[in-house]
């Protein structure tokens, strides 16, 4: 039963903004009320006024929403625009000069990119792409390493109306394979390979693996020289990136869509069977990117805004391609890994470059946290004025650590819940205004109606009670749909209560203070002894111990609860001999039941030196269940940083 899932976390602890933040954001606690007046009174008009205000308009639109076709909403359908003209052209005439993207690569080069200069290579790849034969409503895959150059082949889709669907660089050939096929995409802009870990990323060789089982209906290659090293050609269809842009010129007048049509299709892979590629329409993903990029973020013209996430996700997209640049932002980019040459690399670059305002997911933070306060104590941090969290809920013990180490307690923490699906950020404090909890998202932001409903579809009025998370009204960024697969889209997010609720796949509650607490995905809803718990409740209190670093739980069967719950632990320090240490699993034992009662007790703690995780930082659950069960993995773990780790886990090593 949804409505049953029990809440067991305690957490009180409150941090209002300090006053200095207060005294300088944008958004004051008069003008946030007044946002969220607007949208309630008016929802349609408040979204029209942002719409006509955000967004530069080749033709204004006159119709705000259609709801003809629910779940099937179109916004703003009748505008056109276009989404590069809005990110890179506008700011030209007092942006030019200004830094776009500066860019860090693992082994130490940098790049400072102008708007101009953006607005120049952004042209001559569009003309590269006009050449090859692709024109507006063309699919082009784009599958690189993280460097400038796959924003720009992003924006350059973007200005002549083509579709863009990026792949993961650290997604398998059969992966890409599947999203070529499905997309039908007619070009794949690939590199020959990417510094990562201290090693060549092989996109080359992936992408020749992937196109020999390919259908026909890609024609062209476009090849990034990254890396330098030798890699196979293939006359009529491979062409290096320097020599598709040879002399085209710089130039490239923007194609202007309806805001509508798509701009990109991004694969969530889902937890069974064929990826599913979200499409994403123009003008209200870049609405919605914009709006959270001011409201969460309290955009400034001088930040230096550092999203750490790769373009290959929605964050990427969101945070580092379209938002910032839509506000005429700088961004940092950073290609390689988190701990190359050591731990201290991203504080190094965020000493370097001046970051401001830094976001990253939980599992970097954890990850870091290991190596102790003392790398992060060696760099100067004073430059960052907000922190942010995304992609899964953070626990307390580590929201604290990057409060207290890394903001030193000076700099709000955006905790961010949001979707592939939803297109920008839903949940979270505004940070002039809103106070902040550990592990809590805290509030929907203004126009974004988020509830919690039991299996009837009914509000949970009851605080800290557990249910659905579901949106009750259409918003601009919200998808459009699942890529030739109609069905899909209805099943997957519309089909539970028949049309009238978005059902976003998260468990959650709200406390006395309205705050939401994420406490899982649906499906990793543990079934104790007839009591339905939260995966991350339980995960919380096992790295609130001191010994603890990184937790995650998974139910294995059992003939007795029902399910038991299995924990997989990352020590601070080393990991025991064999994976097994009874006297600390006793005292953990313990502890989870102090935290938070007997019934959240794990029946077995498993030690590991990391948890089986994709580069973007998501622990595999499924994974860790199939090893729990004791069954034969069959599941792609072609995105793992580290397969290696799996042998541990299964106690082969």
């Amino acid at each position: 039963m949804v409505q049953n899932i029990d809440s067991i976390l305690q957490e009180n602890r409150l941090f209002p903004p300090t006053a200095d933040f207060a005294n300088s954001a944008s958004i004051n606690a008069a003008k946030l009320q007044a946002l969220y007046q607007q949208a309630e009174e008016h929802h349609e008009g408040f979204w029209a006024e942002l719409a006509r205000s955000e967004l530069a308009w080749k033709k204004p639109f006159n119709k705000t929403l259609n709801s003809d076709h629910a779940p099937h909403y179109r916004w703003f359908e009748d505008g056109k625009l276009n989404v590069s003209y809005n990110c890179i052209d506008r700011h030209l005439p007092d942006k030019a000069d200004k830094t776009a993207i500066i860019f860090e690569g693992e082994q130490g080069d940098t790049r400072h990119i102008s708007y101009a200069e953006l607005h120049q290579e952004t042209c001559r790849f569009a003309n590269a792409l006009k050449a090859q034969g692709i024109a507006s409503g063309d699919r082009v895959v784009i599958y690189m390493p993280m460097v400038p150059e796959a924003i720009i082949a992003m924006q350059a889709c973007a200005r002549i109306g083509a579709i863009h669907s990026v792949v993961f660089g650290g997604f398998s050939a059969e992966a890409l394979k599947d999203r070529i096929d499905d997309a039908s995409a007619k070009l794949l802009i690939t590199a020959d390979g990417g510094h990562r870990g201290g090693k060549i990323v092989e996109l080359k060789a992936a992408a020749d693996k992937a196109l020999e089982s390919c259908g026909d209906s890609l024609q062209t290659v476009i090849v990034l020289k990254r890396t330098a090293h030798d890699v196979t050609m293939k006359a009529g269809r491979d062409i290096w990136w320097t020599d598709a842009t040879q002399g085209l010129s710089d130039e490239c007048e923007p194609v202007w869509v309806d805001a509508e049509h798509p701009l990109f299709l991004l694969y969530t892979s889902g937890s069974t069977g064929k990826p599913k590629g979200i499409v994403h329409s123009s003008a209200g993903y870049l609405l919605g990117t914009i709006v959270t990029m001011k409201w969460v973020f309290d955009h400034r013209a001088d930040d230096i805004f550092w999203c750490t996430a790769d373009v290959g996700w929605i964050t990427g997209h969101s945070y580092v391609a379209y938002g910032p640049l839509a506000v005429g932002g700088t961004i940092m980019v950073y290609e390689g890994a988190p701990t190359v040459p050591d731990t201290g690399r991203f504080w190094q670059l965020c000493e370097t470059h001046k970051v401001t305002v830094f976001y990253t997911a939980p599992t970097a933070i954890r990850a870091l946290m290991k190596s102790g306060d003392e790398v992060p104590n060696r760099y100067d941090l004073s430059s960052i004025r907000l922190l942010g969290t995304v992609g899964e809920p953070i626990n307390p013990e580590a929201w604290m650590w990057y409060h207290m180490v890394i903001g030193k307690t000076r700099c709000p923490i955006v905790d961010t819940w949001w979707q592939t699906e939803t297109g920008a950020n839903m949940i979270a404090p505004v940070p002039g205004v809103v106070a902040t909890k550990p592990g809590s998202c805290t509030r929907a932001l203004p126009g974004m109606a988020l509830d919690v409903v039991d299996e009837e579809g009914n509000p949970i009025t009851t605080p800290n009670k557990g249910g659905l998370l579901v949106v009750r009204k259409p918003w601009p960024s919200m998808l459009r749909g699942v890529w030739g697969d109609e069905a899909r889209y209805i099943e997957a997010y519309w089909g539970m209560f028949n049309n009238r609720y978005y059902v976003a796949g998260d468990s959650a509650r709200r406390d006395e203070d309205g705050y939401f607490w994420i406490m899982g995905r649906i499906d990793d809803v543990l079934n104790v002894s007839g009591h339905r718990l939260g995966t991350m409740e339980v995960e919380s209190a096992l790295v609130a111990h001191p010994a603890v670093v990184e937790a995650a739980v998974v139910g294995r069967p059992d003939e007795i609860k029902g399910e038991a719950i299995l924990a997989y632990v990352v020590l601070k320090g080393a990991r025991p001999e064999g994976g097994k240490d009874a006297t600390l699993t006793q005292e953990l034992r313990s502890w989870v039941g102090e935290q938070i009662g007997a019934i959240a007790k794990p029946s077995d703690i498993r030690y590991a030196d990391n948890l089986p995780k994709t580069r973007s930082g998501k622990i595999m659950r499924r994974l860790l269940r199939t090893i729990a069960s004791g069954e034969e993995i069959t599941q792609d773990t072609s995105t793992l940083e580290n397969e290696t780790i799996l042998l541990q886990l299964q106690g082969k090593e």
